[in-house]
């Protein structure tokens, strides 16, 4: 599947299904990280690269519990491989439709304040990190829902490496300011 993914049914059906039905695993972290290109997520550069870094921080991986985020829509990690989580390549950063963008907040905002509300009781605390579009559906649904999460990498971080060398404006999350940034907040909250 090639088509903007948050418009197909596929996604919403499988959206829905984790959000009536599946019983999501307690933790005292909610990690929200972006999708990828690549699938399953957990083989891409950049997912490979936030597990390590996972790794580093937490001795113990039950004290945290991944959530994939973005183009997919919400989904708990450990679901990567169900279809139609991994049967689709789509790179929302490569379009130029301002509709669809609009679009993708949107939508990506709704699932993601419906899956909010659903855990409301199931992390002590959540982070996500992400930024751009991402980001904007992630601070829509903190804000409707009034359920904390924090958000990394922070505006100052962003803004003092705006259109750094890359292909992005705000930049990459695999970018050593950003990820350290993460590591930190990351530390202090596995010792609250």
């Amino acid at each position: 599947m090639t088509d903007p993914p948050f418009y197909l049914p596929q996604f919403e059906e499988a959206y829905q299904y984790i959000l009536n039905e599946y019983a999501v695993r307690s933790a005292d972290i909610g990690l929200f990280i972006p999708c990828a290109v690549r699938k399953p997520y957990s083989t891409s550069p950049s997912h490979k690269l936030f597990h390590k870094l996972f790794d580093e921080v937490f001795d113990d991986k039950s004290k945290y519990h991944v959530v994939i985020f973005g183009t997919c829509g919400v989904v708990p990690s450990e679901l990567e491989l169900m279809y139609p989580f991994a049967h689709y390549h789509y790179m929302l950063g490569n379009v130029k439709d301002q509709k669809i963008k609009d679009d993708f907040v949107e939508i990506e905002t709704r699932r993601l304040c419906g899956y909010l509300e659903k855990t409301r009781d199931t992390y002590k605390y959540r982070i996500a990190y992400c930024i751009g579009l991402f980001r904007r559906a992630m601070e829509n649904a903190v804000s409707i829902t009034g359920i904390n999460v924090e958000i990394y990498p922070t505006q100052p971080i962003i803004d003092k490496l705006y259109d750094a060398d890359c292909p992005f404006p705000e930049g990459s999350l695999s970018m050593q300011a950003y990820l350290d940034e993460f590591r930190n907040a990351l530390a202090e909250l596995r010792d609250r």
